[in-house]
């Protein structure tokens, strides 16, 4: 007869849980990293745009072109400040996410430490029965020996 953890459920959900948060703590991970991605990308275009920018106002620009390469300048600066916001959000949220997991493994532990002393309790006072037995056996052949 094997005794069971009287809070299986309980270490059941828990880990269910640490499961549930763990998916969403990759899939806030993922968000964050496609996010930053793009604020990478949107840097390096604003940079390139620049450096271009740069060459062409020495070789020699029409006003025009000009105003068309600072307002696509200006847009993409707007659109990095936008994505900015998003990569902060994302990361905020990936930390509140990674908090969480931590929390719930912190739980699950707990409950598999007192899942482990219960099973070394049940162990102990399982020694402790057979010793309890075969001090008895013991004493009743040393009695019948005695009766020889």
């Amino acid at each position: 007869m094997t005794p069971t953890f009287r809070l299986h459920k309980v270490l059941t959900m828990k880990e269910k849980e640490k499961e549930k948060a763990l998916s969403e703590y990759e899939e806030a991970v993922r968000r964050f990293e496609q996010a930053a991605e793009a604020l990478y990308n949107l840097l390096k275009e604003k940079e390139k745009c620049e450096a271009e920018r740069d060459e062409q106002l020495q070789t020699g620009l029409s006003i025009g072109a000009i105003r068309h390469m600072l307002q696509y300048i200006g847009n993409l600066q707007r659109a990095i400040d936008h994505y900015q916001l998003i990569v902060m959000q994302a990361r905020e949220q990936m930390q509140r996410r990674q908090q969480r997991l931590t929390e719930l493994n912190i739980e699950v532990k707990k409950y598999e430490k007192m899942r482990e002393r219960v099973q070394q309790w049940i162990e102990q006072r399982e020694k402790e029965v057979e010793s309890r037995f075969l001090d008895e056996l013991a004493v009743q052949r040393f009695a019948r020996q005695g009766e020889l």
